[in-house]
């Protein structure tokens, strides 16, 4: 792929009309918020999409002008319609990046291209979060310190169940004293996969510039330059079989 990375940010957007606590917060939505640092970004060009559109907005001209899709969801994954998950994961698995954010880990598009529960501890108490990098020459920890902190926000805390990741950037401490893989890495098919803890939806997290920044960086490491020219079936032979 040449030229500016093609985002769109798809967000259930229920919160934001039923609870005033996160209409305070992001009064045009989640997704606004992440639409509106991603695009000033000169090299990044972002759509926007929610569950109650049609076809939640994910259609398959969408889909196919998408490089990376950024999935928010928490109180309505049951709504999602599984014709639009195989959809989706059909676009990964030949080269779409895909970055779920927060309670996506429970999107039914994560956990189907995981293959596990994506369970896990949670606390809502309003506590301090450290997130701490693992692999600092990763892109996605890209101009960022050896941590950073969250004043506030929800615990998550391990088990989580995950497939191993291919690679660990971020682990995060509470304070509370729970630790959990804040930060992990897939490959599926030809497509690249980010899951992302921070964001939850009564706390200013994504106004937090060290996770603006990780979330630009996870944009430009999930989207691909080349999609893999993908073949498979019952080919003729190279060469002469004696």
């Amino acid at each position: 792929m040449a030229g500016q990375i093609r985002a769109t940010v798809w967000n259930e957007f229920r919160h934001e009309k039923v609870h005033d606590s996160v209409k305070a917060v992001y009064p045009d939505g989640i997704h606004r918020t992440i639409a509106d640092f991603l695009s000033a970004e000169p090299d990044i060009e972002v759509k926007t999409a929610t569950l109650d559109e049609p076809e939640h907005g994910l259609t398959e001209e969408v889909l196919a002008s998408t490089d990376v899709l950024l999935w928010w969801g928490h109180m309505a994954h049951h709504e999602v319609k599984d014709e639009i998950v195989e959809r989706v994961h059909a676009r990964v698995m030949k080269g779409m990046g895909l970055i779920a954010l927060h309670s996506g880990h429970f999107s039914k598009i994560f956990r189907k291209l995981t293959g596990c529960t994506a369970n896990l501890k949670w606390r809502e108490a309003g506590e301090k979060e450290r997130l701490w990098v693992v692999l600092p020459g990763h892109p996605i920890a890209a101009g960022v310190g050896p941590y950073f902190e969250i004043p506030h926000t929800e615990m998550y805390g391990e088990f989580f169940d995950i497939p191993q990741p291919d690679e660990l950037v971020f682990i995060s401490w509470f304070e509370g004293g729970e630790v959990f893989r804040s930060g992990v890495c897939y490959h599926r098919g030809a497509g690249k996969v980010f899951y992302f803890r921070p964001g939850h939806e009564t706390f200013p997290i994504y106004q937090h510039p060290d996770v603006q920044r990780v979330i630009v960086n996870g944009v430009r490491w999930a989207a691909q330059r080349e999609v893999a020219n993908l073949a498979f079936g019952n080919p003729d032979p190279l060469e002469d079989i004696g």
